[in-house]
């Protein structure tokens, strides 16, 4: 199974993507914001895209039924960014 096998079964696999990145959160973005959220409530994969944002950390967009916002929060403050490495111990222990 693919990393990202789980999305095949989405609630807004035809959906337009567009309705998942507003341009902004303020106005007329709000309530697309709250839409999105609304076909995520009850998607059988809200889970698995959720846990796929934090882990990729996605900057924007709804993903699982949260907004960047409240991804940020989620975000385990120790977990290092992407595609980093822990540092590795100098040799002779310095």
């Amino acid at each position: 199974m693919t990393m990202l096998e789980w999305s095949r079964r989405a609630a807004c696999l035809d959906l337009d993507p567009e309705l998942f990145f507003p341009i902004s959160h303020q106005g007329p973005g709000q309530s697309q914001v709250e839409r999105a959220k609304s076909i995520c409530r009850d998607c059988p994969v809200r889970r698995p895209c959720l846990d796929y944002a934090i882990s990729s950390r996605q900057a924007h967009g709804v993903w699982g039924g949260t907004d960047p916002e409240q991804r940020r929060a989620l975000i385990p403050k120790a977990m290092p960014p992407p595609g980093s490495a822990p540092a590795r111990p100098l040799r002779g222990g310095r």
